[in-house]
């Protein structure tokens, strides 16, 4: 009798062997896996970070000129010319929005960045040469529309080749890229900015004529490194041969099965906004777009009017709060994708801008307010990749994506609108409208971010019970 329940239970507990094939095919695969994923990131995330700061160069840009001569010489000092000249870019951009994400996959990513970029530094160069305001809001308006797809064509070219839990260190990348190269620019305007009365060109017009050629440069090489989306990955350049195409779409059909778009229709696009999460995401890229374009429009200004430095410290200080978000935007996206931690690491970073902005508006102390431009920078940066991490995260289907991106780009860029009316030059040193504003956003992001959780807590218990499906596929879960 011993010796029966000896054996039984020795079988019962016994531990199944894993073949050692199978075992080294698992390594395999693994190790696979991987170098397509460091491909992917050297390939796309590289040239994609480079495209994702023109927007910011062209902010640095006309940031950097407006502390010099081009507000006078152009008349954008009477009235709000300055400011209409920043939203009529915006107002462009969001109108073109949808058609161009749209085309991203029409005409795919190699012909249309390139196409995009290209024209972008021909307008830029082409800034350099006007002569009115009503001159600058025509190049404005170009300029809106050449960006137009940049930013939502990467965010849906990002989030198609990379599983849920690798996307908000990727979006990080791209902010890396952007600081850089804005933080970089602003330290290049400032040397440009000397070469005044050289050539004929003041200094200002020699910001645009270089930085655009430099565009123009990046827009040619990007026909060549940029990547196609993944089922398409061996039409690229000396990317990913078939093994490797076959690799990179299994990846993704495991995680949330979209990598094959369905049959084109303007119904099956248009559906997807019905759906609310939509409108969440996009009225958080708002509230958050406030915040950045009154700083990266207005900073120079901030600190020349606002803190006192001259007209070559405040170009030469705006660079320095863009490095140091670097390390921030990194270490939160690091966190969120290890965790899965979206709405916390959301939260934190708005807590940070909210002191940053408290800082900026209620010291006396110029290095104090320094300070805080350094924390909101980092914090309005680190949100950028963690909020493009949430929503990419949390939808499935390339039309629902492509929707998504372009309704949050959208909305980025309503807000930028708004921002450029945020820092009013009456109100310097303070700029108490701008602080106040900056505030109560980010509370109102934290408040949208608790009322997701929630309703993705709740989502997420019905499907483990089997009562729902989410987003109409099996096995998907929310991430929050």
């Amino acid at each position: 009798m011993s010796d029966e329940v000896e054996s039984v239970t020795s079988d019962d507990f016994k531990t199944p062997l894993i073949p050692e094939s199978e075992r080294q095919d698992d390594v395999v695969n693994m190790e696979k896996e991987m170098i397509v994923r460091l491909k992917v990131d050297f390939r796309l995330c590289t040239i994609a970070g480079l495209l994702c700061s023109l927007n910011l160069l062209d902010s640095g840009i006309i940031s950097s000129a407006s502390v010099t001569s081009m507000l006078k010489d152009l008349g954008l000092v009477e009235g709000n010319h300055y400011s209409v000249s920043i939203l009529i870019f915006t107002v462009a951009g969001v109108c073109f929005q949808l058609p161009a994400t749209l085309a991203v996959r029409f005409l795919g990513p190699r012909l249309f960045f390139s196409s995009a970029t290209v024209g972008f530094g021909l307008i830029t160069v082409c800034t350099a040469f006007i002569h009115t305001w009503k001159e600058m809001i025509v190049m404005r308006v170009l300029l809106g529309i050449c960006m137009s797809g940049i930013y939502p064509g990467l965010a849906l070219l990002i989030s198609s080749w990379y599983r849920r839990e690798e996307l908000q260190l990727r979006f990080a990348f791209l902010q890396v890229g952007e600081v850089i190269v804005l933080a970089t620019g602003g330290i290049v305007n400032f040397g440009l900015n000397r070469l005044g009365g050289k050539g004929g060109l003041k200094g200002w017009q020699w910001m645009y004529v270089v930085q655009g050629l430099i565009a123009c440069v990046i827009g040619i090489m990007t026909y060549w490194w940029m990547v196609d989306f993944p089922e398409n990955a061996q039409k690229s350049y000396y990317f990913l041969d078939e093994e490797g195409t076959k690799i990179a779409v299994t990846r993704i059909q495991r995680d949330r099965a979209d990598v094959i778009p369905t049959p084109f229709s303007w119904a099956e696009v248009l559906k997807h906004f019905l759906d609310p999460k939509i409108y969440g995401f996009a009225a958080m890229f708002f509230l958050l777009n406030l915040v950045s374009t009154a700083l990266s429009y207005f900073l120079p200004i901030i600190l020349q009017n606002g803190m006192g430095f001259s007209e070559n410290k405040s170009i030469l200080l705006s660079a320095p709060p863009y490095y140091y978000a670097v390390i921030p935007v990194l270490l939160s996206s690091r966190i969120g994708d290890k965790y899965s931690l979206r709405g916390p690491v959301i939260t934190f970073n708005s807590f940070c801008l909210i002191a940053g902005f408290a800082m900026l508006g209620f010291s006396d102390q110029v290095t104090v307010r320094y300070i805080g431009v350094y924390l909101a920078t980092g914090a309005y940066i680190s949100n950028w990749a963690a909020l493009n991490g949430y929503q990419a995260s949390n939808i499935t289907g390339q039309w629902k994506r492509a929707v998504t991106a372009a309704a949050v780009t959208a909305c980025n860029g309503l807000g930028g609108v708004a921002g450029s009316f945020l820092v009013k030059p009456n109100e310097t040193p303070r700029y108490p409208t701008a602080i106040w504003v900056s505030i109560g956003s980010h509370l109102m992001i934290i408040g949208i971010v608790m009322a997701f959780s929630a309703y993705f807590l709740v989502a997420n218990r019905r499907q483990r019970k089997g009562k729902r499906i989410i987003e109409h596929t099996d096995g998907f879960r929310y991430s929050y």
